[in-house]
């Protein structure tokens, strides 16, 4: 699906959503009742920290507002942008900055949904739609923490081990089966009926804690992570 036909799908009571440089901004209706903030990045913009400033600066004017309106995070990237002057001026702080700034909207009341519709790779997939409370996907969507070859480059595996591994272990590998196994993607919706009813639905049912290590156990992509956090917080509290 391209944006137009998302935005559509999502607001069909109308929506004021403006897209300039890559970015994306505005509000849509659910209904005439309920409004829902949206930014975003989109077309395969690579952010860097021009982009990550900016849209942590609309995000933290949502969280500033005493109503407590979703806020949806329309995300397909690339990676960051890894030039001389966007590493030079901070990239990483300005990326973890932004998705703090989610962390705080969300806190601050306002229930943060990632939509991942296209692509989005490395720090500005972490800083984006894996800082949301929420993260849902379309079919078409490709995330990847890291592709294997630079994986390779860095942990200095044979590329060969590495896809073996990617084969049998979600959390070595790309795409968007692997990342809905380890939990990290709550639901993929479907392209064929309203994406305002599934947001709907999404939004009616409570908010909880993060619920990534116990989906990812679930369906069997991370198996051990829900049962080690549960005993670091259960030694914790017994030494407090």
């Amino acid at each position: 699906m391209q944006l137009a036909e998302i935005l559509s799908s999502l607001f069909p009571a109308g929506h004021e959503i403006r897209e300039s440089g890559g970015l994306v901004t505005g509000t849509g209706r659910l209904d005439p009742n309920n409004r829902i903030d949206v930014v975003g990045i989109c077309g395969k913009t690579y952010p860097g920290v021009d982009e990550a400033v900016a849209l942590a600066g609309h995000i933290l004017k949502v969280a500033a507002r005493p109503d407590r309106a979703p806020l949806l995070l329309l995300v397909d990237s690339g990676s960051q942008r890894m030039s001389r002057r966007d590493e030079l001026l901070g990239l990483s702080e300005t990326l973890a900055h932004l998705a703090k700034a989610l962390w705080h909207a969300d806190r601050a009341g306002h229930r943060t949904v990632g939509l991942l519709y296209g692509g989005s790779a490395a720090g500005a997939f972490i800083a984006t739609a894996l800082a949301c409370g929420s993260l849902v996907a379309l079919p078409s969507a490709w995330p990847e923490v890291m592709d294997l070859p630079s994986m390779a480059r860095i942990t200095k595996l044979p590329i060969d081990l590495l896809k073996e591994k990617a084969a049998t272990t979600p959390v070595f590998a790309p795409g968007l089966d692997n990342l809905f196994a380890t939990g990290a993607i709550v639901e993929i919706w479907d392209p064929r009926e309203p994406l305002s009813g599934q947001l709907a639905a999404l939004l009616a049912r409570p908010a909880s804690d993060d619920p990534r290590a116990q989906l990812g156990a679930q369906r069997g992509g991370r198996l051990k992570a829900a049962a080690i956090a549960a005993e670091v917080e259960r030694l914790s509290l017994a030494h407090g």
